[in-house]
């Protein structure tokens, strides 16, 4: 009998990939933001410290030619561990093909996680591939919930100053983003677009140099309800940066956030989130390892908060 959703039983829509992680009977499902939680361009390896020490690299995403995400050596090799012992999912706000240049560390070359959330919960990936079933939940989430992405699209085209706005982007159809000069920007515009945004369904966001502004209903947590929905009970661990993580962290049973982005800048947290003081590349070794603590264990209980 069909599930309400995807194959048989809600499973992926679509041809299987090369994965290898098993799903049947994990215990554990991990579900992680990527840039500045797990992996870190340039700019954003370390903080402003002086000559600060980084750590041996490892680069995990290649752009024109050149290295451009990398995450420290141990980290990869807690990663591949982790990723043998429980369901992990890759949480971003990355559009598909922004996610595709992504090569994580794994079990064996070419590996792929059988789930991936892409487009902030807008796209989810079985073994790769979009799940069909899933767009057409999140189009029917977005009519309910939320103004046409056109509209949001010109209000951001006449409030946005080509003298400090770099670029304007379209997400997958689902969301719209700016890439500004984060110096340049007037007080109080900020402020302004989010109160516009929440009065029509519309999350705003600012992530290093990138302003997002994202359907209120188009979550990481919706996404990741529907992974557990498929796969069956089990613990839930999460970490991310910024505001559009925060409730992936409260959908978690654990959740870490590092010491910087978004979410640290204002101070927020919940009971079952763990402020880390490591900022920069150390923080995301500093999480996989906080992942690792109870899937090793099998306790569920999470070492340090």
């Amino acid at each position: 009998m069909s599930g309400p959703m995807g194959g048989p039983t809600g499973g992926p829509t679509g041809a299987a990939g090369n994965s290898t992680d098993g799903v049947a009977g994990r215990r554990f499902i991990v579900a992680s933001d990527l840039d500045r939680t797990l992996i870190y361009s340039s700019r954003a390896l370390a903080p402003d410290v002086p000559d600060r020490p980084v750590p041996r690299l490892l680069p995990v995403e290649v752009l024109d030619g050149r290295a451009f995400s990398f995450m420290t050596e141990h980290a990869a090799r807690l990663l591949t561990e982790l990723v043998g012992a429980a369901l992990f999912v890759p949480a971003t706000t990355r559009t598909t093909a922004q996610y595709e240049r992504v090569n994580l560390p794994g079990p064996t070359p070419g590996w792929t996680p059988s789930y991936a959330i892409c487009a902030n919960g807008g796209q989810l990936l079985v073994n790769g591939v979009p799940d069909r079933d899933w767009q057409a939940e999140v189009r029917s989430r977005l009519a309910l919930g939320s103004v046409p992405l056109d509209e949001v699209v010109h209000h951001l085209a006449a409030v946005a100053d080509p003298e400090w706005t770099r670029k304007r982007r379209i997400a997958d159809h689902l969301f719209a983003y700016l890439v500004v000069e984060r110096a340049e920007l007037p007080d109080g515009w900020l402020a302004e677009l989010t109160g516009w945004c929440a009065e029509r369904g519309w999350t705003v966001s600012l992530q290093g140099r990138k302003v997002y502004a994202v359907p209120a209903p188009l979550t990481k947590s919706a996404a990741l309800t529907e992974v557990e929905r498929r796969t069956g009970p089990a613990t839930v661990l999460t970490a991310g940066d910024s505001l559009l993580d925060a409730d992936l962290l409260l959908a978690a049973d654990h959740a870490w956030r590092p010491g910087h982005g978004e979410l640290a800048d204002t101070g927020w947290t919940a009971p079952q989130v763990t402020a880390l003081p490591q900022e920069g590349v150390a923080a995301g070794e500093e999480i996989i390892r906080r992942f690792l603590a109870p899937v090793r264990s099998g306790t569920g209980t999470a070492v340090g908060g």
